[in-house]
């Protein structure tokens, strides 16, 4: 049984359910991240408007990933000019994820101080862009990225508005996050309408839209409750269409850095500028994503430069 599942047909925490609406042939994703998103949060200091963006990216990371077929990376990252200057989550095909927020805070806080609600995505990044990567690995190694103008309040319009402009696939795409005491959580429900060649043709405008508005009517507290099973909550919202599950797959919170890595980037520099780096002796390097720090002293660079 994959980790984070309850038995009798209720799966919780930190699980994407792929499902298939019968009736239409459309295509969903239904993910909770309880474990994941709550470790990867509390690695940084974020405040709380850029916190709860990043935890909607790693739901919706974690639900577009699962949607295409790769080995190696999957990758999506905002950038922009605004105080969130950029959100990159990524997962491997085995299911790792990791993310990171990079931010200036004084601009952060005066972004909040002069607003009566949460800020949108154009407050909070400026003009930006979004980028889909993924990279595969392997005897075959290549790399797709997509990339599109930041449009939509939300990361969820953000996205749709990408899959449309480059892809040419209707998406509906619902997203929360929110704490449960002091932990992080987030969630996603995501559906796509598939292309006219794929097996399920649909044919009828009124599938789409009857989907999209089932869809609407899930709340968010139903989307990160981990009392109620995806099974029950696919039920209630797709019953009358007839929903098909097929195996979860299991998401892990797992970072990529290693040491070995970085004593290669550090090959790669001149050695007269790794020396400028040094403090007390040694360059320090730290990991943005899971903050873990890695030291090297005088006989690592001598092991590293070959001296």
């Amino acid at each position: 049984m994959p980790e984070g599942a309850t038995g009798q047909g209720g799966l919780k925490a930190d699980l994407v359910q792929p499902f298939l609406l019968e009736s239409s042939g459309i295509r969903g994703r239904l993910l909770r991240l309880e474990n994941v998103c709550d470790r990867i949060l509390a690695r940084h200091d974020y405040p709380e408007p850029v916190a709860r963006l990043l935890a909607e990216m790693l739901a919706l990371c974690g639900g577009l990933a699962s949607l295409i077929k790769y080995d190696g990376v999957f990758t999506l990252q905002a950038s922009g000019d605004g105080p969130l200057r950029m959100l990159v989550v990524d997962v491997t095909s085995e299911g790792e994820m990791r993310g990171y927020a990079g931010f200036d805070q004084a601009r952060i806080e005066q972004l909040i101080a002069g607003l009566d609600a949460p800020p949108t995505v154009p407050q909070l990044f400026g003009k930006g862009h979004l980028a889909f990567t993924v990279d595969h690995q392997g005897s075959h190694s290549d790399r797709y990225q997509g990339i599109v103008a930041l449009t939509g309040d939300t990361l969820a319009d953000c996205l749709q508005h990408y899959f449309m402009q480059s892809e040419q696939l209707q998406s509906g795409i619902v997203l929360a996050a929110g704490r449960r005491g002091p932990h992080w959580l987030s969630a996603a429900l995501v559906l796509q309408r598939l292309p006219e060649e794929a097996i399920h043709a649909i044919e009828d405008e009124d599938d789409w839209r009857r989907a999209m508005v089932l869809q609407a009517s899930v709340r968010e507290d139903e989307l990160l409750d981990d009392s109620l099973g995806f099974s029950d909550l696919l039920f209630r919202l797709f019953h009358e269409e007839g929903v098909r599950v097929f195996e979860p797959r299991a998401l892990t919170d797992g970072c990529r850095c290693s040491r070995q890595k970085l004593e290669n980037v550090l090959k790669s520099m001149p050695r007269g500028e790794i020396e400028d780096l040094k403090t007390d002796g040694a360059v320090e390097v730290t990991c943005q994503f899971c903050t873990q720090v890695y030291r090297f002293d005088d006989d690592d660079l001598a092991r590293i430069y070959g001296d």
